[in-house]
């Protein structure tokens, strides 16, 4: 039987034809199903492709079945990090072009951006890739790959299809998708999601930007780079309001300095279509507005894909919130595992690996339940892409505050490190939450160009317990922006120069 649902993801070009010929090829037939799996996987993004992969690459025999109903990859190669990231590319460019004179180069007067070119890059770049997660790789990798909507349909039997597969373990993995809006008559006036913004070919001139969240403020400046006239509304008093205040402050003032309309403490109350375009009716200080726009883009909310599963059938609880685990990201069906988007608070492709690797040595490594692994246990970090970037990792002050531990916070301004200085790139901190009368790491807050490939390094001495003295002992070069976690270090290491300290450091030059 040939794969359910053959796919096509607009515009069919040569790469949108190769991504589909490796993620969801319209002439796949699915195996035969084995007696029996030690291993069936419903899902096949990060989360489904890590276990499958993983369970496989044991090469201890055991036998792999892993379903798919869309594309392989998941959000992540399709419609979520590949993708954005190819177009913050391009739109960063345009900033740096514009920026030029501040570093003695005259730009030119008008910045010609060329929408369909970015986004056929994107999608080049996105097809080249994808050869990584596709069914052919899966399949060599000695898994069977099925492709079509599976469903339970007993404790021990998951359906795709006319496919019956027999399974000893079963993984959920199967994500979640943008939330629908409740807004009256957005249905109607159509809307644009992270999975069919990348669809376009043609720069929309007016956009309205729903969610002033992680993915909402990413896209939103990207497209406002890329020449779009853009509106955020927000119901938060600030964009980012559960990050940093320093941090979302940063991020919101840029905004603004580029351009970005931001309607804050509010969300669009019903759509209209007229010829000149989509009106949004909003309410802002108690008075009744209106946008015109092209298109809107929906940026907030996750909605999990429970619907298709039949987890009723096999014990398997769940909500609106997805599937319920324990600590262990075990169901409440002891032999039903879930990973990754489905079931988690962290909805970020690193998260979903890292839980996926828990499941496997969770199933298959912990005789007895001995040994397993918890999520609790995990030291989570995470990158908003704008510019500058926010990453963050551990816990926040209220967050402390709340389980009773006193702290103390150390920042150093960017302004105050030399490489930043250098770069023009002075907006900015390092921010670290340490215990109190302790140099533990408790949480850090970055806000750079390139905050994400400095946050992993404070991650991993949470991780190990290496504290802020450890901290400063390490030789950063220089110049680098990450020299401002070093300075941090040092900061707390000035703290510990208290006047009994001084005292003695004095009598001990005396004696050297």
């Amino acid at each position: 039987m040939s794969a359910e649902n053959p796919v096509s993801i607009p515009p069919m070009d040569e790469y949108n034809r190769t991504l589909v010929g490796y993620v969801h090829p319209p002439d796949w037939v699915n195996p035969t199903p084995a007696s029996e799996y030690d291993l069936v996987v419903i899902g096949a993004g990060t989360a489904g492709l890590v276990v499958a992969a993983g369970a496989a690459g044991l090469d201890v025999g055991l036998k792999v079945a892993l379903v798919e109903r869309h594309l392989m990859g998941g959000d992540c190669l399709n419609v979520g990090c590949v993708p954005s990231k190819c177009v913050i590319r391009s739109s960063r460019i345009v900033a740096e072009i514009k920026d030029a004179r501040r570093f003695g180069i005259e730009p030119p007067d008008i910045v010609n951006v060329n929408f369909p070119e970015v986004m056929a890059r994107m999608r080049k770049l996105r097809s080249g890739i994808s050869h990584h997660d596709s069914v052919q790789r899966f399949s060599q990798l000695g898994i069977d790959v099925f492709l079509g909507n599976g469903r339970f349909e007993s404790d021990n039997t998951v359906v795709v299809g006319e496919k019956m597969l027999k399974f000893k373990k079963a993984v959920i993995a199967t994500g979640a998708r943008a939330a629908r809006p409740n807004i009256k008559g957005i249905e109607e006036a159509g809307y644009l999601t992270n999975e069919t913004v990348f669809n376009l070919t043609d720069r929309p001139d007016r956009l309205a930007v729903i969610g002033g969240g992680p993915i909402g403020c990413e896209l939103a400046q990207a497209f406002r780079r890329l020449g779009s006239e853009v509106t955020v509304f927000h119901r938060g008093d600030r964009v980012l309001n559960k990050e940093d205040t320093d941090a979302a402050e940063i991020v919101q003032n840029t905004f603004i300095r580029e351009g970005i309309n931001l309607v804050l403490n509010t969300s669009p109350q019903r759509v209209e279509t007229t010829a000149a375009g989509k009106v949004l009716h909003f309410d802002r200080d108690g008075k009744q507005e209106t946008i015109v726009v092209d298109d809107i883009l929906i940026g907030a909310g996750r909605s999990p894909n429970v619907e298709r599963l039949n987890l009723d059938a096999v014990g398997v609880e769940y909500s609106d919130r997805g599937v319920e685990v324990n600590d262990y990201l075990q169901t409440a069906n002891p032999n039903i595992y879930a990973a990754g988007d489905i079931c988690m608070k962290w909805k970020f492709t690193h998260a979903a690996d890292a839980a996926a690797r828990m499941v496997i040595k969770n199933m298959f490594f912990s005789p007895f339940g001995f040994g397993r692994a918890k999520l609790s246990d995990l030291v989570m970090p995470w990158v908003t892409y704008t510019d500058p970037e926010v990453a963050h990792v551990g816990m926040y002050e209220n967050e402390a505050k709340a389980q009773g531990i006193d702290t103390n916070t150390i920042k150093i301004d960017l302004s105050g490190v030399d490489r930043a200085i250098t770069d023009g790139e002075t907006e900015g901190f390092v921010k670290i939450l340490h215990k109190r009368g302790s140099d533990t790491i408790l949480g850090a807050t970055i806000v750079s160009r390139h905050a994400g490939e400095s946050i992993s390094e404070v991650t991993t001495a949470i991780v190990n317990n290496v504290g802020l003295k450890e901290l400063a002992n390490v030789i950063h070069p220089y110049p680098t922006q990450a020299e401002g976690i070093k300075k941090a270090a040092d900061a707390y290491r000035r703290t510990l120069l208290t006047p009994k300290a001084k005292a003695f450091l004095k009598f001990l030059t005396k004696l050297s």
